[in-house]
């Protein structure tokens, strides 16, 4: 019999797994994913939340500036890497019960304050305050010690604070506010005044 060479292609070896499709992954490594993908997740939510706090405003004490109802997002490690200014709006554990408050820095450690005849005096020079609903209506004079704050409220006729419980220990000091989140009306970087807690001189 005669051989004749044929004109048609041999068709080329398909590999087995072009046959069978894709080769599928083992149960154990797709469940280890899932495990370090949870893992990563849980660790992303515990390091956010300990960088930041979510707080909601109960009360006016801090009319004009914060009011009632509204959610703040504060910063809990501002105090490990600086101290608490003039101005500073914080939120802190009560020295008395376990309630947490929020109010602004009046008095940082070694000052000498004064409230009387509607004014506010600290270290012998008037403080210019803008953001207060009214001028106290009470008097008297703190020395603040060394490790502890003096605090007050923008609403200073409606606030518990430091001219009614005295002193704010550091270590009760949770964090700095920082915005306003909800409502989203009310969307805001929180104003702290440094610049306008402005002194001057009396002398």
């Amino acid at each position: 019999m005669a051989l004749v060479e044929s004109e048609t292609q041999l068709t080329p070896a398909v590999p087995e797994t072009s046959l069978n499709g894709p080769t599928r992954q083992p149960t154990a490594a797709i469940l280890r994913e899932i495990i370090e993908t949870l893992l990563l997740t849980f660790f992303i939510f515990f390091l956010v939340n300990s960088l930041i706090g979510r707080y909601r405003i109960d009360g006016s004490s801090m009319n004009p500036t914060l009011f009632d109802g509204e959610y703040l997002i504060i910063n809990n490690i501002s105090y490990y890497l600086d101290t608490p200014e003039h101005g500073d709006i914080i939120v802190f554990k009560h020295p008395n019960n376990d309630l947490n408050l929020i109010k602004r820095v009046i008095g940082v450690p070694g000052d000498h304050i004064e409230i009387h005849d509607r004014q506010v005096i600290v270290n012998d020079e008037l403080m210019n305050e803008p953001y207060i609903a009214a001028p106290p209506n009470y008097s008297g004079s703190w020395d603040v010690p060394t490790g502890s704050y003096f605090v007050l409220g923008d609403n200073r006729n409606n606030s518990s604070d430091s001219h009614s419980w005295s002193y704010l220990p550091e270590d009760n000091i949770i964090g700095k506010a920082m915005f306003v989140y909800w409502p989203p009306s009310d969307w805001t970087a929180i104003p702290h005044n440094n610049d306008a807690i402005s002194l001057t001189n009396l002398q």
